[in-house]
């Protein structure tokens, strides 16, 4: 193996997968340790700088996230080729600090419960994002719009994040 090969990061796989007619499970190992990563999911200064995949041309225009039991998130991003902005917005049902987060989506009636485990090892963290959808046709719903899609270009953008917070 030549010297370049080895200074070359190695690219972390996100993994998706339909785990039943309503579970979609995606899954991505992160560089860096839990603690961080749990930060970036729940910080919204953090949160702004890289969940919105860049190729969908959308950007936030507003990220409030009181990450607690019983506490509400409400994510608005603006399109250019959409007058109105799009929300996102629940309730956060479990939180515990670096290891798992869960949440409802909340603005339509075929949202997801969301949750999201973080494992550390080795100075990685295994992500793990498991939505349960309340019916086969909403998770069939959600891949035919490409709601599910953008999880892979999202992960490279936290990736980056992590870079540029020197972890």
């Amino acid at each position: 193996m030549d010297a370049r090969r080895e200074s070359e990061p190695v690219k972390n796989v996100t993994t998706t997968e339909r785990k039943s007619e309503r579970e979609h499970v995606v899954t991505r190992t992160v560089n860096g340790p839990a603690r961080i990563i749990f930060e970036a999911w729940t910080k919204p200064e953090l949160l702004k700088r890289w969940w919105a995949p860049k190729s969908f041309g959308i950007s936030f225009i507003s990220c409030e996230a009181d990450v607690r039991v019983g506490g509400t998130y409400r994510f608005v991003f603006g399109h250019p080729a959409s007058e109105q902005p799009m929300a996102f917005f629940g309730k956060y049902i479990e939180v515990t600090p670096h290891s798992r987060l869960a949440w409802t989506n909340e603005e339509s009636a075929e949202g997801a419960v969301t949750t999201v485990t973080f494992e550390e090892k080795g100075g990685k963290t295994r992500v793990v994002v498991h939505d349960l959808y309340p019916s086969k046709e909403a998770l069939d719903g959600a891949i035919a719009s490409g709601s599910t899609c953008g999880m892979g270009e999202t992960f490279e953008q936290l990736d980056e994040l992590l870079v540029a917070l020197g972890v």
